[in-house]
């Protein structure tokens, strides 16, 4: 699937979306369709394949309790992942560079979902993990469709947030401020993108926005090309 070349308006251009208006924007793109194909081929294999026990309740449980301190996680030690030189090699992944770019033109659509190029071995590494990290394959299979639910969640989140959608309700109202902070006021705080005051209140990277100076390398990470 051939990727739009198009960007969001300029902020002095804001359109009014609606969410059907965003949808259909939403599914211009490769990534959505990438995960989704993933959602309907592992729930097809899940129902398939029955076999129910308790495990397959506690799964997205633990799953969703964690999803905010992996976002976390990945957020602050892969996508803001600052070059290193090591001899000849320069080390500074695709995702990381992506990234740099999406935090220098945080509305250019394209760079707002996960690099296809990535999805290309990431997808493939997860369907190993469902299948060889559970006892049951069956679980792991459960795993694997919670996995692409919450990965699909992500991409339709973040690109919300940097949308024209205006937030109506109060949670998506602080989950809108908490990812606009971290691009326009500082990159190094509030790194959870589809929740707020979750993983970066007991990481300690929820200040109070009034605490912080605003970054000069917001748009800039590391003051790296992007």
């Amino acid at each position: 699937m051939t990727t739009p070349a198009r960007s969001l308006p300029t902020p002095s251009g804001r359109r009014h979306v609606t969410l059907g208006d965003a949808a259909r924007e939403f599914g211009r793109y490769p990534t959505p369709w990438m995960i989704g194909a993933t959602l309907v081929i592992a729930a097809g294999m899940r129902i398939t394949l029955g076999d129910w026990t308790w495990a397959d309740a506690a799964v997205p449980v633990v799953m969703l309790a964690a999803f905010p301190f992996v976002e976390w996680v990945v957020h602050v030690c892969i996508l803001h992942w600052r070059p290193r030189q090591i001899g000849a090699v320069r080390v500074d992944p695709l995702l990381a560079r992506k990234h740099r770019e999406h935090h220098g033109n945080p509305r250019d659509i394209a760079l707002i979902f996960i690099p296809w190029q990535a999805l290309l071995w990431v997808l493939p590494v997860a369907v190993a993990v469902a299948l060889l990290a559970f006892p049951r394959a069956p679980l792991g299979v459960t795993f694997l469709t919670v996995l692409a639910v919450l990965g699909l969640g992500y991409e339709w989140c973040h690109y919300l947030v940097h949308s024209d959608y205006k937030p109506k309700s109060a949670v998506y109202r602080a989950i809108w401020r908490n990812h606009r902070q971290h691009h326009f006021k500082n990159e190094h705080y509030w790194f959870t993108v589809t929740s707020a005051g979750t993983a970066d209140r007991v990481l300690g990277t929820y200040p109070d926005p009034g605490t912080v100076a605003t970054s000069p390398t917001a748009k800039n990470l590391h003051g790296q090309p992007s």
